[in-house]
């Protein structure tokens, strides 16, 4: 027995509903998005005008100083040292923890406590990191205040974060791709090689844009591990990475970006706190959305190459 037919006007009703409601909510979404570009824009704008003036080769390649506008090289070294030790380890071991979780690892109450710590972690406060890595990297291990100890606590607090987007990345896959790769023979491992890991790079990519973000951009978690000693000029030709004074070595005191416009804020010192704090900050910020531009081209690159297409 077939159900009534509805009225030819309830069915123009609930479709013109529907056509406002799909309007509605695209206005709002487009509008959020024009929102977070004018913000975006915004602080951009600002900061390319407050740094006029300052941001300069000399500026860029100088050393700090407390008499005259001075310099930021050495800070700026420090912050892409830092990032590249913090990478280093935290790239390598979040990709195979995400390859483990996603391929390997099955749905049981273990993996979702993992999964869930991972989320956990992530959203922990920065500053409670640093008081942990201060106990950990600075005080346990006799390390003191080096670059060393500022990367191993950024990586505590971004590994988890690298491996579960990892995860998420991976699992975005289709399994078509699998069991085609399997079905032809290919073992587990080779088809998450050279299928399932191609695939996947743009998500990777994105998960490792995102946490080197946040690395070169931290500063609570390095105020209580890297330390807050204005460097002095940096002897590159000194490659001694067990000698302190090495700005190669990561068993010094390595004082990043960020945290000097921290510093240089809350302490006020001298004449050219102000554009010191206005250049470098633009210089920060330009920095991160250049690596960011450039990762995600790079990832694309890589991603053509690996999939042939």
């Amino acid at each position: 027995m077939t159900s009534p037919a509805r009225p030819l006007g309830r069915l123009s009703t609930t479709s013109r509903r529907s056509q406002r409601a799909d309007r509605v909510a695209t206005v709002v979404l487009w509008a959020t998005a024009a929102f977070a570009l004018a913000l975006l824009g915004g602080i951009i704008l600002y900061l390319v005008v407050a740094s006029i003036g300052v941001v300069s080769p000399a500026f860029l390649f100088g050393d700090p100083s407390d008499t005259e506008l001075g310099g930021i090289f050495p800070l700026f070294w420090n912050s892409l040292y830092i990032l590249g030790l913090t990478m280093l380890i935290s790239i390598p071991v979040g990709i195979l923890a995400g390859i483990y979780m996603s391929e390997y690892a099955g749905d049981n109450r273990l993996t979702n406590s993992i999964r869930f710590a991972e989320e956990a972690i992530s959203s922990v406060p920065s500053i409670v990191v640093g008081l942990f890595g201060l106990i950990a990297f600075v005080n346990l291990t006799g390390w003191g205040y080096t670059a060393l100890s500022g990367a191993m606590a950024l990586t505590l607090f971004n590994l988890p974060l690298l491996a579960r987007l990892t995860e998420q990345a991976l699992r975005a896959v289709p399994p078509d791709e699998r069991a085609g790769s399997l079905a032809l023979g290919a073992t587990k491992w080779q088809t998450v090689r050279h299928v399932v890991l191609p695939l996947a790079i743009p998500g990777i990519i994105t998960g490792i844009i995102l946490t080197a973000g946040r690395v070169f951009g931290e500063a609570a978690v390095l105020l209580f591990t890297a330390g807050q000693s204005t460097p002095t000029h940096y002897d590159f030709m000194n490659v001694d990475i067990s000698d302190p004074s090495s700005p190669w070595s990561p068993f010094r005191p390595a004082t990043t970006l960020a945290v000097f416009i921290w510093k240089n804020n809350a302490e006020g010192l001298g004449n050219f706190v102000t554009e010191v704090a206005n250049g470098s900050s633009a210089v920060l910020l330009g920095t991160v959305l250049a690596f960011n531009l450039s990762a995600r081209a790079f990832g694309r690159y890589l991603s053509r190459r690996l999939t042939a297409t």
